[in-house]
């Protein structure tokens, strides 16, 4: 069964590779999701990090994993990033 691809589709001016990128390597201080628009995520996961000295890290770095591999990402504004590959 082929899924049908909604027309008009508005993407991010964001890119997908390097917020993925960003969330691996430096996810424990949020700035991927800073990257993204999203401050006052950027922030908590900074607390996080601080609070559990570090291990809240990995929350940044799982999600700079989905990022990469195609899942469910937007940015601040609600835009979906491009898909890998997509012009």
């Amino acid at each position: 069964m082929e899924q049908s691809k909604p027309a008009n589709v508005q993407y991010s001016e964001k890119s997908r590779i390097t917020a993925g990128i960003l969330g691996i390597l430096l996810g424990g201080i949020g700035v991927h999701s800073f990257y993204l628009g999203k401050t006052g995520k950027g922030i908590l996961q900074i607390v996080v990090s601080v609070i559990t000295l570090g291990i809240g890290g990995l929350w940044g770095f799982i999600e700079g994993i989905i990022i990469i591999t195609g899942g469910k990402a937007v940015d601040g504004q609600g835009k979906p990033l491009k898909p890998n590959g997509a012009p």
